[in-house]
């Protein structure tokens, strides 16, 4: 048995893996969703597929990013009081995967200081900022993540090298069971270059702040993303790729590291899309790159993702190749309704499966 439960998280990201046998299932949480998505989806999705009292075998928290993180807190804050009502707990968790913004980005803690002095001078200079404010929030969750798993005793980052989840050194297979997990990354040079965008970012956006505040709120656009996990689960000859939110490019590159991708290219059962759909992550050549029959994305609209641009080029790609597929999206949005507008499904090769209102989860079955 392998399947995917796509949790409904908004704007956000929580999938679930489920993997074993129908009378013995094990179970893999990615991500928890934004805030209030626990309360709204995640929980009642969890006590309905792993049961009140169940376990999952691994948390893995993709990246920090708010809208990925604080579901996940809100889990754990629920274990917590569990822990001291003397309560049975309401879910175990084995371990837990997840690179600290110290550990990959900001060893010295520079990053976090100039982060949160850049927040303070736009708070007195009366402008919003808030990707950089997310970010920053981000940060601080990670941090709350950490001293959560801690007092739940809850092993984090088992048998990684140097306490990092990275392509290059993680290089075998990691097993639970029938199931594989393949780190295709971050990897080391992804992490150097995007502390020097960081740096970089922070410099110039400081010197705006200070002295051109009404032109630095407009490279809030341009925060650099935060290092994402990423994962290729594997049973019953079923592959998932799970992105988070890293650069197309860098995921085919760790791929290619990993020996994952033949001649740079690489087929998978489904792809979760990274960075919710967002063109700006992406482009037309990695969706020919890596292919797959089902395509999953977790948007509402929230920062006009997903962009029309990466659904156009998810079913010409599938289209050229003349290869039927399934799109799963969370939430019906503008871009949603432009697509098929644009490419009727029925001509254009492709399913359009919208999560309906009300329900907590879509699943995609890759194996009975």
């Amino acid at each position: 048995m392998f399947k995917l439960h796509v949790i409904q998280a908004q704007f956000g990201d929580s999938l679930l893996l489920e993997f074993g046998s129908a009378g013995k299932p094990r179970y893999i949480l990615i991500d928890g969703g934004p805030p209030g998505n626990y309360e709204a989806d995640l929980r009642a999705a969890l006590e309905h597929i792993v049961g009140i009292g169940g376990k999952l075998d691994l948390l893995v928290m993709s990246h920090i990013d708010n809208d990925h993180i604080v579901g996940v807190l809100d889990l754990l804050a629920d274990l917590e009081y569990d822990q001291v009502s003397d309560r049975q707990a309401r879910l175990r968790i084995d371990q837990l995967w997840h690179n600290s913004f110290e550990k990959t980005l900001d060893p010295d803690g520079a990053i976090t200081q100039q982060l949160q002095a850049i927040m303070s001078m736009a708070s007195a200079a009366n402008f919003a900022m808030p990707l950089a404010t997310d970010a920053f929030l981000g940060v601080r969750e990670g941090n709350r993540l950490r001293l959560a798993a801690q007092k739940l005793k809850i092993e984090r980052n088992r048998g990684f090298k140097n306490d990092l989840i990275m392509v290059d050194t993680a290089l075998e297979p990691i097993l639970f069971g029938p199931l594989s997990l393949r780190i295709a990354g971050p990897s080391q040079a992804n992490l150097r270059a995007l502390r020097k965008k960081w740096l970089e970012w922070l410099a110039e956006t400081s010197r705006r702040v200070a002295t051109q505040p009404s032109t630095a709120a407009m490279m809030d656009r341009s925060v650099p993303n935060l290092s994402s996990v990423v994962l290729l689960a594997t049973c019953n000859k079923k592959t998932v790729l799970l992105t988070g939110d890293a650069r197309g490019d860098h995921i085919l590159a760790g791929l290619t590291k990993a020996g994952l991708a033949q001649k740079g290219t690489i087929h998978v059962n489904v792809l979760k899309v990274q960075h919710h759909g967002s063109s700006r992550n992406v482009d037309e050549k990695f969706f020919r790159a890596i292919t797959a029959d089902t395509y999953v994305i977790s948007a509402n609209g929230k920062y006009d993702n997903p962009d029309l641009e990466t659904l156009q080029w998810i079913v010409s790609a599938a289209r050229d190749r003349q290869e039927p597929i399934t799109l799963v999206v969370t939430n019906e949005t503008k871009s949603t309704r432009l697509l098929v507008d644009k490419f009727d499904p029925t001509t254009s090769g492709y399913t359009l499966t919208i999560l309906k209102p009300g329900m907590h989860e879509h699943v995609v079955t890759l194996a009975d």
